[in-house]
């Protein structure tokens, strides 16, 4: 019996201690400026790493994850290596602590101990040749802030896109922003930019390629010197050292870079005084100004629409309407705004308008003075001005205008008639509700509360039975966590798209959480003959079999070979493709 428990006691020790997930630092005190190498290990294969959240622990990744994998034999016993790579940047001085990260290896999470790194002032660092980059992200890189116009009028639009030029030999991997420009004294409207997309254009006499990162319209609300904020940018990029890879290919490293566009000056002319109308609201552009009444013949009691709008391209809402006169026998309300403007690169375009409601007092025929409108012409540098024709209103019935009041009391009643039906539209009847309401206590509404949990412990007890059962089922709960997680790697494999190394492990993550789930295996179990065959007895077809090993060896490759935007959006493609095919052939 003694023995029988020694050994169930070494075979569980035995077990514990196989497991082993420990994390190691390049050094453990740098310089600000020094770059630190942490490596996660673990013995035995596992799935959803998740790093430390390095940021939060006062560095920045510049390099990594790469994972390197290791399996041997020896003496009939196999052991297993992984590791998972980063190259941090620490951003602040003092004694800082990186915290545990963690994995799930055979259904267990395991955590590594956090490492605490002391980084002192900035230290000169040695020129090692080899290591040194063949080409310099300072050199190119440019952040460029193009001005349609720099001596605009007042009100006149203008654009200001801002490039990011950077050379054929280099890559951008992310950037940020710093600072973002300011427009004081201007009217501003950015304009969205659904996609970022390089383009090749001529920089400094050379072919640069360059991506257009932000577009927006400017209005000067004020003339003199005005000045634009610069936009600053933090860049990380890709560049080639002198290095060659087994193919004679040039291996990437990376740098970054501070770019600003730099602050611009604005010189904004006023509009000229000479030939400027004592009536002129501010308005620039070329302009079609309306005036029109939604009728012009009334009976007592109607009401009409005056529509005043101004049609065109310009400052459209940087402006008021010209108000209308009006006889005093003709009841005006506050106008109505609406405004149907866009915003292109050119400048504002649309329609902006007023609609007043007037009501006649009696009958009679009454004129609206026609409207003046005046604007700046931009294209001949001068004012114009566009004048509405006269409006009649001709009022059929209802009290006379003329002398005083009447004094027979028929006319004195019909006249009061006349006007009440001014306002017919107000409600003549109310609905009274008494104000005492009934108690609560001992109504409908008060048992149904007390008997409410009474009622619900039947409800309880199916629901807590329901869970037991869900619970016990541990198959069925690893494949509705497999199955989640495939979803959600590809899911987070599509959003890094542009960023090669993070897409294709979450990309490999969700190709073998999917298998977990419809398979019903472990990632320890996933060889490529276990596969093809467990697939192929569930009616899987072979091309699509051939398709998924394929591609999930080729996410382990396209991490450290050098892969275009096109194959990483073509990989993901496939894989949403095979992942809909195996979906629809597993039974």
């Amino acid at each position: 019996m003694k023995r029988i428990l020694i050994l169930l006691f070494l075979m569980t020790h035995s077990l514990w201690a196989q497991v082993q997930f420990d994390a190691k630092v390049s050094k453990n005190s740098l310089g600000i400026n020094e770059r630190l190498r942490i490596e996660f290990t673990m013995n035995a294969d596992g799935d959803n790493f998740q790093p430390p959240n390095f940021e939060a622990c006062g560095f920045r990744v510049v390099g990594g994850p790469s994972q390197s994998v290791s399996q041997s034999w020896i003496n009939g016993r196999s052991s297993f290596n992984k590791s998972y790579i980063y190259i941090l940047l620490p951003t602040q001085k003092g004694a800082l602590t990186i915290k545990q990260a963690s994995i799930d290896i055979n259904g267990q999470i395991y955590k590594t101990s956090p490492i605490r790194v002391n980084v002192t002032n900035a230290v000169e660092l040695p020129r090692d040749p080899n290591e040194m980059p063949a080409i310099k992200a300072d050199d190119n890189l440019y952040l460029i802030a193009d001005i349609s116009k720099t001596n605009p009028y007042l009100n006149e639009p203008i654009t200001v896109v801002y490039k990011l030029y950077f050379s054929y030999n280099i890559g951008i991997t992310n950037w940020k922003e710093l600072n973002k420009p300011k427009y004081n004294d201007f009217w501003s409207q950015n304009i969205d930019i659904k996609e970022l997309k390089a383009e090749d254009g001529m920089f400094k006499g050379e072919r640069y390629r360059y991506v257009v990162l932000r577009k927006t319209v400017l209005y000067p609300t004020k003339s003199g010197k005005l000045e634009i904020e610069p936009l600053s940018l933090d860049i990380d990029c890709q560049v080639p050292t002198n290095r060659r890879n087994f193919w004679g290919q040039a291996l990437m490293t990376e740098d970054s870079k501070r770019v600003s566009a730099g602050s611009k000056i604005i010189n904004v002319k006023p509009l000229p005084e000479h030939g400027k109308p004592t009536d002129f609201s501010g308005a620039v552009g070329r302009f079609d100004f309306k005036v029109k009444p939604s009728k012009t013949t009334l009976k007592s009691g109607e009401s009409l629409d005056l529509n005043i709008s101004v049609i065109g391209s310009g400052n459209l809402k940087l402006f008021t309407l010209p108000k209308p006169v009006l006889p005093s026998a003709l009841e005006m309300y506050d106008p109505v705004h609406d405004e149907n403007v866009s915003t292109p690169l050119t400048g504002m375009t649309g329609r902006i308008s007023d609609k007043y409601t007037i009501i006649p007092q009696y009958k009679g025929n009454y004129q609206i003075k026609p409207l003046r409108f005046t604007y700046f012409d931009l294209s001949s540098n001068s004012y114009k001005t566009i004048s509405s024709e006269p409006i009649t209103i001709n009022v059929l019935d209802g009290p006379s205008a003329a002398g005083a009041a009447p004094t027979n009391p028929n006319d004195v009643a019909k006249a009061k008639v006349e006007m009440t039906k001014t306002f017919a539209y107000n409600k003549q009847k109310t609905t009274l509700q008494p104000m005492e309401k009934d108690d609560f206590l001992g109504s409908g509404l008060f048992y149904s509360l007390v008997m409410l949990p009474f009622l619900a412990i039947p409800l309880l007890i199916v629901g807590k039975r329901r869970k037991e059962a869900s619970d016990n089922d541990v198959v069925g709960n690893k494949i509705k966590k497999s199955n989640a997680l495939a979803k959600k790697y590809l899911f987070e494999a599509k959003k890094h798209l542009g960023n090669k190394e993070p897409f294709y492990i979450a990309l490999e993550k969700a190709m073998h959480n999917f298998l977990k789930a419809k398979l019903h295996i472990e990632t320890s179990e996933m060889s490529k003959e276990k596969i093809s065959e467990i697939l192929h007895t569930k009616n899987a077809q072979s091309a699509t079999v051939s398709a998924f090993i394929q591609l999930t060896e080729n996410c382990e490759l396209a991490r450290y070979a050098m892969a275009s935007e096109t194959a990483i959006q073509q990989d993901y493609e496939k894989a949403v493709e095979i992942i809909s095919e195996l979906e629809k052939q597993l039974k």
